[in-house]
């Protein structure tokens, strides 16, 4: 039998990970979590699984455990997918990073496209590192810090907020499928002063002239400076909301921005909406 260097690399991890191991490790614990957390794992998180710092030593060192940032390992017979990337970049940062901008509103399911740099937040007092990401320093609401998938993360308002700075269709996307004005006005009150505060103000006031969509704004802008009237936003007919209808000519204008309409969200009712 010949032996080629990948199989004798692939016959050491097997060998390192399935080495007798001390009776305290809860294996079925650690798998669980390797499974659960996109195959990444801390140093501390080992060793609540039992673990102890020669036996993790021992798995980076037969190859079975890869390091991505200091203390922070992903298991070397998985995919590296980019969830996985994505939480060793937060986890690298320390244990009070969040997720934060583009890559929580992917986390969040808002949007799909991963940015190219991931962007974490620290709290401005204390000592983080940050290795492959952009840092900022901050110190967000504790309310705007949640726990998803095992990760910590801007709430769903605030990174909505964030993300849609500069980008105004992740705005209209989210409210068409994930929240609403109410929420991310009580997110950005929350957060006054951050970069793109501004910014975030105008998309908000903008949003709260009804249009759900950057070109729906757009056309209730036109409709204004025209000082053309009769018209209505999101107004209810036969089971379905009209971006914007003139009741009296019977005319309906639909318009289609990035994101999609969601006919269950906009169901119900007849005739509601503000006339102008």
């Amino acid at each position: 039998m010949q032996l080629t260097v990948a199989s004798v690399v692939s016959c050491t991890r097997f060998a390192a990970w399935n080495r007798p191991t001390p009776m305290s490790v809860n294996r079925d614990m650690l798998d669980q979590w390797l499974a659960q957390h996109d195959g990444v794992i801390t140093r501390a998180q080992a060793r609540h699984c039992g673990l102890s710092d020669d036996s993790i030593d021992r798995l980076v060192r037969s190859d079975a455990w890869c390091v991505h940032n200091r203390g922070v390992y992903f298991v070397a017979n998985r995919p590296f997918t980019t969830d996985a990337h994505i939480r060793c970049t937060v986890w690298g940062a320390g244990m009070n990073a969040v997720l934060s901008g583009e890559a929580a509103a992917v986390w969040h399911n808002v949007i799909t496209d991963v940015p190219s740099v991931i962007e974490v937040t620290v709290p401005r007092a204390g000592r983080s590192r940050a290795d492959g990401c952009r840092l900022r320093r901050r110190d967000v609401h504790p309310k705007d810090v949640v726990l998803r998938r095992g990760l910590r993360v801007t709430s769903l308002d605030l990174t909505v907020l964030e993300a849609s700075v500069g980008k105004a269709h992740i705005m209209d996307r989210a409210l068409q499928r994930h929240t609403n004005l109410e929420g991310l006005r009580r997110a950005h009150a929350r957060n006054m002063g951050r970069t793109g505060a501004p910014k975030a103000e105008r998309l908000l006031k903008a949003a709260e002239g009804g249009a759900r969509s950057e070109g729906e704004r757009l056309l209730v802008r036109e409709l204004r400076v025209q000082k053309i009237r009769g018209w209505v936003v999101n107004f209810r007919w036969g089971g379905y909301e009209i971006d914007i209808a003139f009741p009296h000519e019977m005319v309906a204008v639909e318009i289609d921005g990035w994101a999609f309409h969601s006919d269950a969200m906009r169901s119900s009712g007849t005739g509601a909406g503000k006339t102008y």
